[in-house]
């Protein structure tokens, strides 16, 4: 599965982005998707996961309310939809994929996915 995210840029605080992950390669539409960030110096830290058909998602605590993750099977992509946008968002996110799946556990460990994109930067200005 080889994946690339795109979308990212500079908003203002309160602003909103949405970040998109195409996804290529085999059966990437049975994989379970997953957005990380990672600030400047600091560790990649879990943003939100969906499952391979959509049905469910999982969210950390900093962006619940305010993130959306979906996703679109026919044309391979996964969406992250950023609302009321804060300066601590700042990072470059990158999206994730475990291999084919048919099922659904809430990870939010780097290790529990096998595939990664290169990232796009998000920047928020106060």
């Amino acid at each position: 599965v080889q994946l690339q995210a795109s979308g990212g840029g500079l908003v203002q605080a309160g602003g909103s982005l949405t970040l998109s992950c195409a996804a290529s390669g085999r059966t990437s539409s049975n994989a379970n998707m997953a957005w990380f960030r990672q600030a400047s110096g600091k560790e990649r830290i879990f943003v939100a996961t969906i499952s391979w058909n959509g049905r469910y998602t999982y969210y950390s605590h900093s962006v619940k309310g305010r993130f959306t993750i979906s996703r679109d099977n026919a044309r391979d992509t996964v969406y992250l939809q950023m609302n009321s946008l804060k300066p601590e968002d700042t990072a470059v996110y990158f999206c994730a994929a475990t291999d084919p799946v048919l099922s659904w556990v809430a990870y939010d460990e780097t290790a529990r996915f096998d595939y990664w994109g290169s990232g796009t930067q998000v920047t928020v200005s106060s």
